[in-house]
């Protein structure tokens, strides 16, 4: 998306960038997950400066998947592991054959995603490819995971801003945005980047339905989801059979880190 052209309070089109051409096309409604900060710079006119200033505050984390091709057929029964050792830069590993055995076709084979966290730009987002498929291969079969298994192949996927950053004044300069944002009666932000917060998969999705809902004419308040229970207690999912699903994906959630003083 290069920009959103907006007029007395509606967004009008959606200009976007295909095969090097731009694209512009006109809308009814909008329904943004385009990270929070990148939403704001591409309004046109501009948003004023105290809500681009509060979108430009706006940081991320970033993230890496180095998948392994590897030449065993099970390697573990975890379909993730947190690694906590130092002496390697690898976060996290995902077995997507644990989550599914369709997810690789060759039975005889296990893929690993090693996950490591970075900031664009840094010297393991740069690293090529090749390197971090090395990286990868030689820090988990350093922590032992490969069991003397071979790596036989391997790709790398960049995901820029996978994490929004929960560090002193976001709240302050998300509902800066958010008021600012209030003001469009046809745009509607869900998921974790358009509403810079820290949701897992199912909470993003609704706070997508809830977004519907609203550009359908609804008034739910979708920022409330993953939110100390608020959309409980108001009543706002009255009517759409999601408050038991809801409910049990509270303890899937991190608490949103608070400042002490």
């Amino acid at each position: 998306v290069v920009c959103l052209r907006h007029h007395e309070g509606v967004i009008d089109s959606v200009d976007y960038r295909l095969d090097g051409q731009t694209v512009s096309v006109p809308v009814a409604t909008v329904l943004s997950t385009m990270p929070l900060r990148e939403l704001v710079q591409k309004l046109d006119p501009p948003a004023p400066e105290r809500v681009k200033a509060a979108a430009a505050r706006l940081a991320y984390r970033d993230f890496i998947t180095v998948a392994l091709i590897v030449d065993a057929p099970d390697l573990f029964p975890d379909n993730w592991i947190y690694v906590h050792d130092s002496s390697v830069k690898l976060g996290r590993i995902q077995n997507f054959k644990n989550w599914s055995p369709e997810m690789v076709p060759d039975g005889r084979q296990t893929c690993l995603g090693l996950e490591y966290f970075c900031f664009e730009g840094d010297g393991l987002w740069t690293m090529k490819d090749e390197e971090l498929v090395r990286l990868g291969t030689r820090e988990v079969e350093q922590i032992g995971l490969l069991r003397g298994a071979r790596v036989i192949d391997g790709t790398v996927v960049r995901m820029p801003k996978a994490y929004p950053i929960y560090d002193e004044g976001y709240e302050t300069a998300v509902d800066e945005i958010r008021q600012y944002l209030d003001g469009f009666s046809n745009l509607q932000v869900a998921g974790r980047n358009g509403m810079h917060k820290y949701n897992n998969q199912d909470h993003s999705m609704v706070t997508a339905m809830l977004a519907v809902g609203n550009l359908e004419g609804r008034h739910r308040d979708s920022w409330a989801v993953n939110q100390d229970d608020d959309y409980h207690e108001e009543g706002m999912l009255e009517g759409d059979n999601l408050i038991e699903e809801l409910e049990s994906l509270e303890p899937t959630q991190p608490r949103v880190p608070q400042l002490i003083r």
